[in-house]
C-alpha cells in the first residue's frame, strides 16, 4: 500500500480498447496506482467506449469532423483533460498524431505505445514493415511523444520473435499481448516518480 494519490490519468482510444482494459485490470488489481479520469474517442462507435462505461469512467465523444486543423482538435482535448485534472496522457490505441498544441500542454507527460522496436518501423502498418524487411525480431516500444511521429523518448520496450509463416495478424497478436504489460508498467513508472526525461532520453530511477 502507498499513501501516494493515484496518478490521474486521461486515456485517449479509437478502436477496442484492449491495451486500456489492460490499465483498467491493472489498476483493480492494485498492481497500479493510478485513477482514469475519463476517457476520450474521436469515434463513437468504438468499443473501448463501452470497456470504460462499464468500469464508470467517465467517457467523451470527441469526433474529428467540423475542425480545419489538427491544432484546433487538439486544443478542445487539451482543455477536456485539463477540466478532469489529468497528471498523464496515455494514448491507447489513439489513431490520430498529436499536435504541439497536446505536447505543450502536457510536456513529458504524453505516453504512447507502438507495435514495433523504435526507432526501427515508425508510423502506421509497423507489423507489415517488419514482415516486408525480413526481421527476426520485433515487438513494442512505450515512448514520451514528441512533435516527430513516433521518434520521443523511450521508456520501455519489449522483444517479440518473428516466426516462420507469420502474418500480419499473427504477428500483431503476439505485439499486442506484449502490449498489454509493457504499457501498464510504463505508466506505473511514472505514477511512482521514477521516470527522468534528459533530453531525448528517459532514465529509470531506482
Amino acid at each position: 500500500m502507498t499513501d501516494k494519490l493515484p496518478c490521474k490519468l486521461g486515456v485517449l482510444v479509437s478502436g477496442g480498447g484492449t491495451n486500456l482494459q489492460a490499465i483498467i485490470d491493472c489498476i483493480e488489481a492494485g498492481e497500479l496506482n493510478a485513477e482514469i479520469c475519463c476517457v476520450i474517442s474521436n469515434k463513437a462507435d468504438a468499443y473501448a467506449l463501452t470497456r470504460a462505461t462499464y468500469h464508470a469512467i467517465p467517457v467523451v465523444i470527441h469526433e474529428d469532423k467540423g475542425f480545419s486543423d489538427r491544432q484546433s482538435y487538439d486544443a478542445v482535448i487539451a482543455e477536456i483533460l485539463r477540466e478532469y485534472c489529468v497528471e498523464l496522457v496515455v494514448l491507447a490505441g489513439f489513431m490520430r498524431i498529436v499536435s504541439k498544441i497536446m505536447i505543450d500542454a502536457f510536456p513529458n507527460a504524453i505516453m504512447n505505445i507502438h507495435p514495433a522496436l523504435l526507432p526501427a518501423f515508425p508510423g502506421l502498418h509497423a507489423q507489415q514493415q517488419a514482415l516486408n524487411y525480413g526481421v527476426r525480431f520485433t515487438g513494442c516500444t512505450v515512448h514520451f511523444v514528441d512533435c516527430g511521429t513516433d521518434t520521443g523518448p523511450i521508456i520501455l520496450q519489449a522483444v517479440v520473435p518473428v516466426e516462420q509463416g507469420d502474418t500480419v495478424d499473427s504477428l500483431s497478436e503476439r505485439i499486442l499481448r506484449e502490449e498489454h504489460r509493457a504499457l501498464p508498467a510504463a505508466i506505473k513508472l511514472y505514477a511512482d516518480g521514477k521516470l527522468m526525461v534528459e533530453g531525448r532520453h528517459v532514465r529509470i530511477l531506482t
